[in-house]
């Protein structure tokens, strides 16, 4: 029999309780009124899984919930008051045993129209149902499964209520190509206008439904080398109006070899669901974080070495070159590929210096220093923070322009990634050490530094080696955030600088173990925790991650009263101001922890507006390289390979 008859049955002892009568016929026609329509979700378990996956019409993507947690819900805004039917729900393996279907007004009361706690998975066709309100939602208290709860696809069916909104968006204006390579075509319009408001706008190829965006800008990805592809893109609004189609463009791929495949702007990487950004068209935001760069460029980038090479000029460190900048400019170099036409060359001119420049302890990683004569010195070793975005810089660029050139990125990247976990990496504890020269006899053998813990990096590292090991390393570094911030600092979150007795009980450091006397405190390194928590955050929606951002974002935003002028330069653990003025390196990285807060748009906006008003400082490349990796990410143009 059915599915669902066979879980209608099992649960009938609690049938009087279902405010759905499938007894009751319906005057709602069984018509489908869901598909692309706006769906947010309680959690979701990753990149790639949101809420919109359950409404796009396709049984090859799926919305999945976090992991092993109860209650979980998807919700699907209708648009406009509609009576309901009938549902569908498509389960993936990790189903719902006990949960609701429940409408609601207004997205904040419900009422059921549906319950059972005998769902067995598979496919629930839940027909016979009188219900109505403008959201719909499924809300999940027991899992069938130890995993979570995940949805193929949430059909709904049903009518509008008459005297709804009837009239259609105008035209997207203005549709034009603004970049391709050899397999995408980027693309952008003018916002079409809509008596209520525009939800989205449906892109073409040719008769081809391929994307439905909520901004101006698309990239169509996945093309044919040397082929010309012709696109229109049509308005749509919450009541499920849609506009005449845009006037046709058409974009000829470049041929194989071309162009990068992720040009700035592009967007092709979706962040997790309900992430911020800063008020403003996307492309108005671009924009800003290209401006920046160009400041970045004239005030930081160098030739003077001769050779091929290129370099990051560090004026605020210890010597004019360290790995930690070169590593920046990597990572910058070739994210910002398509908006630079010179990326590639200079990427290739870092990669150059980095290769001339190894590590006397282990030459696949790059040695952390250079005079202005431009030769290693102080050792001649590795440090791990440098080596980290050296490493996910060559996946960008391996992903960017392939590894058939002058350099085999990919190959690059292996090595250096490889080399991080023989060198860079303790053993015992799976935390990343200081540098390949602290060796089990160095006192500092069992001290970590905060600001190296780079989730995002370490998922990129596991994608291209296959190695489950960078799978234990990024939890192990998220369960010490966690304790760390429970333990040490319960009302800020704040991190200290470094962390000693990782083999133990991990602590902040009593005194200066490396750098400062401040190395317990939340300092210059650890600055940058909250862009370097909240890049994970955004991008892959992991709940430790959102976890450990949103305490930081709630102290901060607390602290400052929502002033972004008010972050100091320094704390201890307990929030007490330790030096007075204001930096980049301290208030910029806020801006990405502030994203993964709904409620926080307005103190994002406010740094985001700082951070414009702020002028580059031409004598701190640690603060410009920061900021402007923290714009890159703000305005959703990261991505992790």
């Amino acid at each position: 029999m059915p599915h669902v008859v066979r879980a209608m049955a099992a649960a009938a002892a609690m049938v009087a309780a279902l405010t759905a009568h499938p007894a009751a016929a319906s005057s709602a026609a069984d018509t489908l009124i869901s598909r692309d329509r706006p769906a947010t979700a309680s959690s979701v378990e990753g990149a790639g899984f949101e809420a919109g996956k359950a409404v796009d019409g396709s049984t090859s993507t799926r919305w999945a919930s976090a992991e092993g947690h109860d209650p979980e819900s998807v919700t699907i805004d209708l648009g406009a008051t509609a009576t309901i039917s009938r549902v569908k729900l498509s389960w993936e393996a990790a189903y719902g045993k006990s949960y609701k279907i429940q409408t609601s007004p207004n997205g904040s009361t419900w009422t059921d129209i549906y319950s059972t706690t005998a769902g067995n998975g598979a496919t629930d066709d839940l027909t016979g149902l009188s219900g109505s309100g403008r959201y719909i939602r499924m809300y999940g208290t027991a899992r069938g499964t130890a995993y979570g709860y995940s949805l193929w696809e949430f059909e709904t069916y049903g009518s509008f209520s008459s005297g709804g909104d009837t009239t259609p968006p105008s035209t997207p204006g203005n549709l034009r190509s603004t970049a391709t390579t050899s397999t995408t075509v980027s693309l952008a319009w003018n916002a079409a206008t809509d008596n209520v408001g525009v939800t989205g706008y449906e892109v073409y190829r040719g008769n081809t439904l391929v994307n439905t965006a909520t901004g101006t800008t698309f990239t169509d990805t996945g093309l044919t080398a040397s082929t010309s592809y012709t696109y229109t893109v049509k308005a749509r609004d919450a009541a499920g109006n849609v506009s005449p189609a845009s006037a046709p463009v058409t974009a000829t791929t470049q041929a194989a070899g071309g162009g990068p495949a992720v040009p700035f702007g592009s967007h092709a990487f979706p962040y997790a669901s309900g992430m911020l950004k800063p008020s403003g068209a996307q492309a108005t935001l671009d924009q800003k974080v290209i401006d920046y760069y160009k400041r970045w460029k004239t005030a930081f980038l160098r030739q003077n070495c001769g050779n091929g090479w290129y370099q990051v000029y560090s004026p605020d460190a210890s010597h004019p070159y360290v790995a930690e900048a070169q590593g920046y400019g990597m990572v910058i170099a070739a994210t910002m590929a398509g908006a630079d036409p010179d990326a590639k060359k200079i990427f290739d001119g870092l990669t150059k210096w980095m290769i001339d420049h190894p590590s006397v302890i282990n030459p696949d990683l790059l040695a952390a220093e250079q005079n202005e004569a431009c030769q290693s010195v102080n050792g001649s070793d590795g440090a791990t923070d440098g080596d980290m975005d050296v490493a996910y810089g060559l996946l960008l660029a391996d992903r960017q322009w392939g590894s058939n050139g002058t350099y085999n990125y990919k190959s690059l990247a292996v090595r250096h990634i490889n080399a991080i976990k023989k060198d860079e990496l303790n053993p015992s504890t799976n935390l990343l050490k200081l540098g390949d020269w602290s060796t089990p006899s160095d006192h500092r053998y069992y001290v970590s530094r905060a600001s190296d813990w780079m989730a995002d990096h370490f998922r990129a590292f596991k994608k291209a080696t296959g190695d489950s090991t960078w799978d234990t390393v990024r939890n192990a570094h998220q369960n010490v955030i966690a304790s760390l911030q429970s333990t040490y600092a319960p009302n800020t979150g704040l991190l200290p600088d470094f962390v000693v007795d990782t083999n133990t009980s991990p602590r902040p450091a009593p005194g200066e173990v490396l750098e400062d006397p401040n190395d317990g405190q939340y300092w210059w390194n650890s600055c940058r925790v909250p862009w370097r928590i909240g890049a994970d955050a955004v991008t892959s929606g992991d709940a430790k991650s959102l976890t450990a951002a949103r305490k930081l974002n709630t102290w901060v935003k607390s602290k400052t009263g929502g002033d972004p002028g008010k972050i100091a330069m320094g704390y201890k653990l307990n929030g007490t101001q330790i030096s007075s003025g204001s930096d980049a390196s301290f208030f910029a990285p806020f801006a990405v922890a502030a994203m993964t807060d709904s409620g926080s748009q307005a103190w994002l906006d406010a740094l985001w507006n700082k951070m414009l008003a702020t002028p580059i400082d031409t004598s701190s490349y640690f603060a410009a390289s920061i900021q402007l990796q923290v714009m890159i990410t703000a305005t959703h143009n990261h991505w992790v390979p």
